[in-house]
């Protein structure tokens, strides 16, 4: 064996730290696994600033929180207090619509996610979901309606989070559609009560799927389980606030909050559990560890996490053309201050960019116009509804 003095050992570990050093840096290269649990991590790119060309559609709204669109142009925006608006697409802001069930508009509580019926045209049916009150109890919940310039009429809840529990966090609380007319509602685990996100008879920490009427598809992987309440699709999610459906395959893709570090891309899939508590990338508020680690047997790992985290929320596959490079990409939302994009290759994040952090806004939600531009919501008590219309390489 060659003989190496102290001298050179000290070269060869400061040789061989560098290395991991800058292999976690490289913005470009991501996707090598982890040994330690399988999963790909963030190399926390630099922020792109003065690239991205923004301008203001609308603002004056309190904490908005969900965006949709209308077939005529117009928006549907939530405000998380408990309001309901109409923006027009030059930014006229309609008076809050009368007709909403009562909401419970605390901590991270109100009214949250909207999505449009499929049929709208023909029924002029909303969805919203919402922190439902309870006496001094809370959940998720989701109410449909029928939509006018001026009401949501015949309002009733379709689907609500079983049970309710004290406190105002971790309501998740995204709407995504299926090809197939389902709805997949997200779900957090309510903060202080992780530990029923393993527990199947529990609604905290679940992703669901149910039909516009609020009853469980015959095809929902825990359907005649008299342990499992039928509507759950996956479990083992801390606060899953970011969702949508992959434009060609049709799959849900998902990004939930860690704690400290550990917020997860997944693609959530029927009867699978991810993890939450037991096992996350993250470590509590205090510093203290959670669970048993990174990684057990029958717990799915995410696709990608983040370490500091991105706060995510709001996501979106774009599909336009009117943004050259960004086709394809996925956009997701960040409380912590930027719109990140991800290039994905075979269901694995090969690139990672991100914008718009010279704006210090928090970015709550992202949908792609009938235009082809990219909306945002800043949540904020004077929050604007922002449009990104180009970049400059």
């Amino acid at each position: 064996m060659e003989h190496r003095t102290p001298v050179h050992r000290t070269l060869i570990v400061v040789t061989l730290f560098a290395t991991v050093l800058l292999s976690f840096a490289a913005c470009a290269r991501v996707g090598d696994p982890l040994p330690s649990g399988g999963a790909d991590a963030s190399p926390q790119p630099k922020p792109r600033e003065d690239v991205v060309r923004v301008e203001t559609v609308a603002e004056g709204l309190e904490h908005p929180w969900g965006l949709a669109f209308l077939p005529d142009g117009r928006m549907l925006v939530t405000e998380r207090p408990g309001r309901l608006r109409i923006v027009s697409p030059d930014g006229v802001l309609s008076r809050p619509l009368s007709g909403l069930l009562p909401i419970y508009a605390e901590g991270q509580g109100g009214l949250l996610d909207v999505a449009i019926a499929p049929d709208f045209e023909r029924t002029r049916e909303v969805f919203l979901s919402y922190a439902e009150p309870e006496g001094g109890l809370a959940g998720t919940a989701v109410m449909r309606g029928v939509l006018t310039d001026s009401t949501f009429e015949h309002a009733r809840v379709i689907y609500r989070q079983r049970p309710k529990v004290k406190g105002g966090g971790h309501y998740g609380s995204r709407l995504v559609w299926m090809k197939d007319g389902t709805l997949f509602v997200t779900q957090g685990d309510r903060m202080n009560y992780r530990d029923r996100a393993q527990d199947l008879t529990q609604g905290m920490g679940k992703f669901v799927r149910i039909d516009r009427e609020g009853r469980s598809p015959a095809d929902n992987p825990f359907i005649g389980r008299g342990n499992a309440q039928p509507e759950i699709w996956s479990y083992g999610h801390r606060n899953g606030q970011a969702a949508t459906i992959h434009p060609e395959t049709g799959q849900l893709w998902t990004v939930e909050h860690g704690a400290r570090g550990g917020d997860e891309l997944n693609h959530p899939e029927a009867g699978k559990n991810y993890g939450w508590p037991e096992i996350t990338y993250g470590r509590d508020y205090s510093g203290a560890r959670i669970g048993d680690g990174v990684a057990r047997e029958g717990m799915e790992q995410p696709v990608y996490y983040w370490d500091p985290v991105i706060a995510p929320s709001g996501m979106t596959f774009y599909t336009g053309d009117s943004i050259p490079g960004w086709k394809g990409s996925l956009l997701i939302g960040s409380l912590a201050g930027a719109l990140v994009r991800l290039e994905l290759r075979e269901g694995r994040v090969v690139l990672e960019e991100r914008y718009l952090g010279e704006l210090r806004e928090r970015i709550r939600d992202v949908v792609e116009g009938p235009d082809g531009f990219v909306y945002l919501l800043t949540d904020n008590p004077r929050g604007r509804i922002l449009r990104v219309r180009a970049i400059r390489r």
